[in-house]
């Protein structure tokens, strides 16, 4: 069976035209949700940033090595060498990694992947032809693709997988004289293959319902790795080490916890490596900055949309002769970007107005005062160029 199946449809004026209606409101709810997503995110980019600089403001950098019962309640900072309490193991695969935070089984399925590219042509009358190419190829997957979603299912079968990827953690570390929870050393370290052994063999085969499984590189394979065949398993484990950690907490008994701030936010703040206290906060900080931006963009990227969506109805009205249906659609194309370059500043600068009042009054003074200044420059020079003309 080819590996390529191609479909052609048509969509007629009306069907679009109804679609269309749809589009309106679908759109006008992301324009709504768009703009206040811009504002809400202004009002969590100066809260997270006032508590990062009340935090860098109070914090104390400490010796692990002991506890001061006076410190309980405040913001800490510690930094040294970790020691995990236990030892993760994989009891599935008798695999365990002494000396490790964690232990990660990565699961992956060979099994078929849909893939479609679609050309879509306008016709006289406003109705549309689709023709669209669906693509099979077999990959390495970690989790089953829902075969049964495919567009031409048949001979293009996923069987279900037989056993998933797992993670096992230590109970705990020790920082000197503290304890971390499993939760703060689950993202800790950097992870290191680790090599199965036969008896790790023996037991995917048996899991798998194969007579025996295969090694390649720091891999199992319930197949042939050099040919492997749709519902073959690859199996890997990597391990998590880490020497020394850096966390900003509250000192709380013999544990560091989340610390919150005057305007409620919380601070708790883990890194690998001796990392001082005042970068831990720059880089949050920097973090902040960058989140805000890429939350800004995506902002008005989803308020374009929401523009587009409402005004498409007008291209679909033109698509009656295909060359009108171009030049409306460049049209409403630019129409909702000079909404978006409007709406989507003045929610930002709203959220301004309302989080950060003195720095938007600021920059509107400063607005105020150029525009003052090229205005006047206008009009002086209005009376020069008289004169020359003269």
């Amino acid at each position: 069976m080819s590996d390529n199946f191609t479909e052609t449809t048509s969509t007629s004026w009306f069907t679009r035209l109804s679609r269309s209606f749809g589009g309106i409101f679908i759109g006008l709810l992301l324009v709504l949700v768009s703009l206040v997503g811009l504002f809400i995110n202004e009002g969590r980019a100066v809260k997270t940033a006032r508590a990062l600089a009340e935090g860098a403001g109070i914090v104390t950098s400490i010796d692990a090595s002991a506890i001061d019962p006076a410190r309980d309640g405040r913001l800490v900072h510690v930094s040294g060498a970790i020691s995990p309490i236990g030892t993760p193991a994989d009891p599935e695969f008798s695999i365990s990694v002494p000396g490790a935070l964690r232990l990660e089984r990565q699961v992956e399925m060979y099994q078929w992947k849909e893939t479609s590219s679609s050309e879509t042509r306008n016709k006289v009358g406003g109705g549309t032809e689709t023709v669209t190419t669906y693509r099979y190829e077999k990959t390495w997957s970690p989790s089953r693709i829902d075969s049964g979603a495919f567009r031409q299912p048949a001979g293009h079968e996923n069987p279900n997988m037989a056993i998933a990827g797992s993670q096992h953690l230590a109970d705990g570390a020790e920082l000197g004289a503290f304890r971390l929870t499993q939760s703060q050393i689950s993202s800790l370290g950097e992870t290191r293959p680790v090599q199965p052994d036969a008896k790790s063999r023996t037991r995917l085969a048996a899991a798998t319902g194969k007579l025996a499984a295969a090694q390649s590189g720091d891999a199992l394979y319930s197949g042939d790795p050099a040919n492997p065949g749709i519902g073959d398993l690859r199996v890997s484990w990597k391990a998590a080490f880490a020497s020394e950690i850096s966390i900003v907490g509250k000192q709380t008994g013999n544990g560091l916890t989340a610390y919150k701030t005057s305007n409620g936010r919380e601070l708790l703040m883990i890194r690998n490596g001796n990392v001082g206290a005042d970068t831990m906060f720059e880089d949050a900080q920097a973090g902040n900055a960058t989140l805000t931006w890429v939350l800004r963009v995506a902002g008005l990227v989803a308020l374009f949309a929401g523009f587009s969506m409402m005004l498409s109805i007008l291209g679909v009205i033109g698509d009656v002769i295909p060359l009108i249906g171009r030049l409306v659609r460049s049209g409403t194309g630019l129409v909702a970007m000079f909404l978006t370059a409007i709406l989507g500043p003045l929610a930002i600068a709203l959220g301004w107005v309302a989080y950060r009042p003195l720095v938007a009054l600021a920059i509107l003074a400063i607005g105020l005062a150029i525009a003052w200044i090229v205005t006047r420059m206008a009009r002086n020079r209005q009376p020069l160029d008289a004169a020359v003309k003269a």
